[in-house]
């Protein structure tokens, strides 16, 4: 098998498994519990006859089977339908709105300091594998990939905002504050920034570190490895041009599969400091019972998923000789 053929089989195998989420995500909203015409109306004392007047206005009492051909026809032309509880606001517009660029620079920003960190910090740790600096970043690395994010945040608040009031307790922006010009504004953006993204990076930065220390020892044992020491190569060129640039193509598919948190956001971490984005409109959605969102949101992530996992395995059999020669 060529690698045009593994590209366009990995392609096929992808488009397949869009169509089973696709399927999955419209069968899942329909056997989840509760009301959403109680969560439109928002009044739990609803009338039955203004009750079956909005199931029958968003569909939801044709059969099952017509409700899904028309969830196709729609999602063909790119219409992923309307919020139950946003005032009747398009999906799509929710979605692709304030909220989805407020998520990519938390998550965005998050990663990519974690990613730098944990990768400098796996390849000297490795290097010095059996020292006392090695065994501690090992400990402080497992402790906070096992940490619960959710309670790293709330010592954040506690701490950083409550008793030492560095920065602001919630939100994105400070509410009814009138910004002078533009850089005042990205000030106090960046403010309310901080504490989450340092949390979210250091949940993700035990994960990297791991994988990086691990991934440079099985390098270590390679045999141009021996052969680089044999020609007198320094430990610095060693190191860096021969051993972290080869540990660097399994970060390839770690990366890939992280992607999609720039999308689905960190649902927790969103919620506990009040970032508007995707991660908390998904809990807001999950409780008020907004289906459209929901999917739409679950439909987005599922693509972007197995959209990155295959640009990963292609890019990794591309640029490792031997995944190339494997598949070739």
């Amino acid at each position: 098998m060529g690698f045009k053929e593994y590209v366009g089989r990995r392609t096929l195998q992808g488009i397949v498994t869009v169509a089973l989420a696709v399927t999955m995500n419209f069968l899942l909203f329909r056997i989840m519990p509760g009301d959403p015409t109680r969560s439109i109306v928002g009044d739990p004392r609803i009338e039955t006859a203004t009750r079956l007047a909005l199931i029958a206005k968003f569909g939801l009492d044709r059969p099952l089977f017509e409700q899904f051909f028309l969830y196709l026809y729609n999602l063909a032309q790119g219409e992923l339908g309307v919020s139950f509880v946003l005032k009747g606001r398009p999906v799509v517009g929710i979605i692709l709105g304030r909220k989805l660029v407020n998520t990519v620079v938390l998550m965005g920003s998050s990663m990519s300091l974690a990613f730098v960190l944990g990768i400098v910090a796996g390849v000297v740790a490795a290097w010095r594998r059996g020292s006392k600096m090695d065994i501690s970043a090992v400990i402080v690395s497992l402790a906070t990939y096992s940490m619960p994010v959710f309670w790293f945040g709330m010592l954040m608040l506690l701490y950083l905002s409550y008793y030492l009031n560095i920065f602001p307790i919630a939100g994105t922006i400070t509410p009814g504050l009138v910004h002078a010009n533009f850089f005042e504004y990205i000030k106090d953006y960046i403010r309310h920034l901080v504490t989450p993204m340092v949390t979210l990076a250091v949940s993700f930065f035990g994960g990297y570190f791991l994988f990086m220390r691990d991934t440079i020892l099985d390098v270590f044992t390679e045999d141009y490895m021996l052969t680089a020491r044999a020609k007198g190569l320094s430990d610095r060129k060693i190191l860096f041009k021969h051993a972290m640039r080869n540990a660097l193509l399994p970060m390839v598919s770690l990366m890939g599969v992280h992607v999609t948190f720039l999308i689905s956001g960190a649902t927790l971490t969103e919620t506990v400091f009040s970032w508007d984005g995707l991660g908390r409109l998904i809990y807001d959605s999950v409780r008020n019972n907004d289906y459209p969102v929901l999917q739409g949101l679950f439909l987005i992530m599922a693509v972007l998923v197995v959209t990155a996992s295959i640009i990963a395995d292609i890019t990794n059999a591309y640029l490792d000789p031997r995944i190339r020669q494997a598949v070739e």
